[in-house]
């Protein structure tokens, strides 16, 4: 078994075990979140040894070829010994500027960043609470729309980032975020393409970034929002969502109940259900699917089966820590 040595202390690593679940299992605490290779919270660096290539897929060349790797996407063939990140290394400093509730679970925490983030309206940074505790949260702003970065953070039931955001953060407080990262976002290279969005709850997040960013660069094909969930109550920003297609003749909006009480002026269903109901051939479209994971999930395999190409669908499934860690003890009991 190869060793990983950390802070002074050398561990065995079984077969089949990452870095994280390995200083995990020894009691070292290493900040993560998803365990997926997609957040990039749990970035360490490699100071003796070889990393496998895929423990590095998605980093920047510039901090592969400094031997950062991703500690979840990590299962080492020899002995290594790591370090976290230098202090800074991918982390702007941001002031909270506003917290307005969109709903009665979901808050829009707007920061000021001191340096400059270069992002994309959709991608997605982490957000620390601590040193060791951080969550991925997808932006709705758009860089040349918008003054301040926008989330949009949904209050999850013992969730350690979102209870502190809904409860205890200040407008004013200082807070640490990560670089921006991910590819849900929108590329202006075909301008007459049809766009397809379905989202659930503060999935809506990335697809309203994304929305602007589109109209805001002048495409011309069609747009098709729908989003859902189970009350009307539950939605949100459907005015300003309605005041957009009115302005945009190619913009349509379609909200989704999946409750049983629907009022006129919404689709009644699963969002992904009517979504594909009312747009049966997406053969050359382009699909943001973003929310629950089993409905990124579903609709992801609805949407190439209707004829999408599977590049031309980008997905982004809102997993919490709670969810990862029950997949994780499902896998292990497996």
């Amino acid at each position: 078994m190869p060793s990983i040595t950390y802070g002074g202390q050398s561990y065995l690593c079984r077969a089949q075990e990452s870095v994280l679940d390995c200083m995990t299992a020894h009691g070292v605490t290493i900040p993560s979140s998803c365990h997926s290779g997609l957040c990039q919270t749990c970035l360490m660096q490699a100071v003796r040894g070889n990393i496998p290539a895929a423990a590095q897929a998605g980093l920047k060349n510039t901090l592969a070829a400094q031997k950062y790797f991703l500690a979840c996407s990590c299962y080492p063939e020899e002995d290594i010994e790591v370090a976290l990140p230098s202090a800074g290394t991918g982390k702007f400093s941001a002031t909270v500027t506003a917290i307005q509730p969109l709903n009665d679970d979901i808050v829009c925490l707007q920061l000021q960043t001191d340096a400059k983030l270069e992002y994309k309206a959709g991608q997605f940074i982490n957000l620390y609470k601590d040193a060791f505790t951080a969550r991925s949260y997808s932006l709705a702003s758009v860089p040349d729309i918008d003054e301040h970065l926008q989330l949009h953070i949904r209050k999850v039931p013992n969730g350690l980032v979102s209870q502190w955001i809904h409860q205890a953060l200040n407008v004013g407080d200082s807070i640490d975020i990560s670089e921006a990262t991910g590819d849900c976002f929108y590329t202006e290279d075909k301008p007459d393409q049809s766009l397809l969005l379905i989202g659930t709850g503060s999935g809506l997040a990335p697809l309203y970034g994304i929305i602007r960013d589109a109209l805001a660069q002048g495409h011309q094909g069609t747009i098709r929002l729908y989003h859902g969930s189970e009350t009307v109550e539950s939605l949100y920003l459907a005015d300003e969502l309605r005041s957009l297609s009115q302005r945009h003749r190619n913009f349509v909006y379609t909200p989704c109940i999946s409750g049983s009480m629907v009022p006129p002026g919404y689709a009644s269903g699963m969002v992904a259900d009517v979504a594909l109901r009312e747009n049966p051939d997406l053969s050359g479209w382009r699909v943001f699917l973003c929310g629950h994971p089993a409905m990124v999930d579903n609709a992801k395999k609805q949407a190439f089966f209707a004829g999408a190409s599977m590049r031309d669908i980008y997905a982004d499934p809102f997993k919490s820590a709670l969810q990862n860690n029950a997949a994780e003890q499902a896998q292990t009991a497996a």
